[in-house]
């Protein structure tokens, strides 16, 4: 380590850090002093270091404490020149040996290191997921949601990983379903819970990654959904052709300044109730046809509900302490002859239109044809004003279908293809 020129360097926390919270790791090398490598020799270090891991097959990097370089600072210009020489050499080592830019930044909140990172791509947007703390978990969904408001302007927010295998594994699944984030699992070997992560991985080992980092609705924004026992924390996002909202009741527990550490404030939360709507989903129109008319179906994933809504109308929702639901809301496509039709996707999934890669609908005045392209397997749902089509044919092949005359919702299934993000050809005639 000698040529890299480390010094044992003390930690200088800022009074308004210290006062926000107590940290033991912080405490002890503030003590004891760490080793930072001279400025001018750490994309050697960078260097040295991930290009090994290049070479046994390591694809990319999470650098975490990053936000330590703003107690270092002395000595070396500042903490802002310090920082911009640290991350430039990170991210000029990253680009020499993963191309693909495999680099997540975790506890690098610090303004220096924002305005200095200039190719990093995807950022840790909150603390922890705490799995023994039973005060973390609605805070943590409340927190990224509040933080990609930001962080999502210029960065792709990373919501953490979770236990599949945990009493709140469903409540994280579904958060990060509609979060537009990787999806990512610390379970122990042999401690998974399959089911959860059917609904948010295909078969190929690919998902339905929504097309937005994602963010709280415009309601949310002035509200406090984890301490005024009235609001429900609401988050929307975007796929090609649908958006989808998660709803959750993240009442009861939050940050507590005077313990400085998260704390249940409430240990019997209330039911809190509340609706959405179609235009939650703050750019729906730009996924919608030209002449939409601003109607929209609603699928609930946990219900298994389909709603007709009209333009502005909305569909009230009722969730107990730690519930969540997740809304699947789609554009109705109206036809010449007054048909309706709405593609809901995999309604076993959590982001069932993320499944839909492509849509089009014919239109002769006498018949109505809908053409898309699906990828993964299971239950795929569309939404029929006509009750029960004349035909569905899955790449050229009669499928089976059912109807729900009430609701409208027509159901199907696919199969498991051979190839990976296989496309499948649906045709439905209305």
């Amino acid at each position: 380590m000698e040529h890299y020129e480390s010094k044992v360097s003390y930690p200088v926390s800022s009074p308004g850090v210290m006062s926000n919270q107590s940290c033991e790791s912080l405490e002890s090398i503030t003590k004891n002093g760490l080793g930072l490598v001279n400025p001018e020799k750490v994309f050697t270090f960078y260097n040295d270091l991930h290009s090994y891991l290049a070479s046994v097959g390591i694809d990319g990097v999470k650098v975490d404490v990053q936000n330590i370089l703003e107690t270092l600072g002395a000595g070396h210009g500042g903490r802002v020149k310090l920082a911009k020489k640290y991350h430039h050499a990170l991210e000029a080592s990253i680009s020499r040996n993963f191309p693909d830019n495999g680099i997540i930044s975790c506890m690098s909140h610090n303004t220096d290191g924002l305005y200095s990172a200039k190719k990093t791509a995807v950022i840790r947007a909150s603390d922890d997921f705490w799995p023994r703390d039973p005060a973390s978990h609605t805070i943590h969904i409340a927190s990224v949601a509040y933080n990609t408001l930001f962080l999502g302007e210029f960065m792709q927010p990373d919501w953490d990983m979770f236990h599949s295998l945990h009493p709140m594994a469903e409540y994280h699944a579904a958060a990060r379903a509609v979060g537009g984030c990787a999806i990512y699992v610390s379970d122990k070997p042999g401690q998974h819970d399959f089911n959860l992560l059917r609904k948010l991985v295909l078969p190929d080992g690919s998902i339905l990654r929504a097309k937005l980092p994602g963010r709280p609705t415009s309601d949310c924004f002035f509200s406090d959904p984890v301490r005024d026992n009235k609001s429900l924390m609401k988050i929307w996002n975007l796929n090609e052709f649908t958006g989808v909202i998660g709803v959750f009741n993240c009442q009861g527990a939050g940050w507590c300044k005077k313990e400085k550490r998260y704390m249940i404030h409430d240990q019997q939360p209330g039911t809190i109730s509340g609706y959405v709507r179609a235009n939650d989903v703050h750019y729906l129109h730009k996924v919608a046809a030209s002449e939409w008319t601003g109607d929209s179906v609603v699928y609930s994933h946990l219900r298994g509900e389909l709603v007709y809504l009209p333009k502005d109308t909305s569909l009230p929702i009722t969730l107990k302490s730690r519930e969540y639901e997740v809304f699947t809301v789609v554009p109705v496509k109206e036809y010449s002859d007054g048909t309706k039709f709405a593609p809901v996707g995999l309604i076993e999934m959590f982001n069932s239109g993320g499944a839909i890669v492509s849509l089009r609908c014919d239109d002769d005045g006498t018949n109505c044809v809908v053409k898309m392209k699906l990828r993964g397997s299971g239950l795929v749902g569309v939404y029929s004003s006509v009750g029960r089509p004349r035909s569905v044919t899955v790449d050229s092949e009669d499928v089976e279908y059912r109807c729900d005359g009430e609701s409208g919702l027509v159901t199907f299934t696919l199969g498991v293809p051979e190839k990976e993000l296989y496309l499948w050809d649906v045709v439905i005639q209305l």
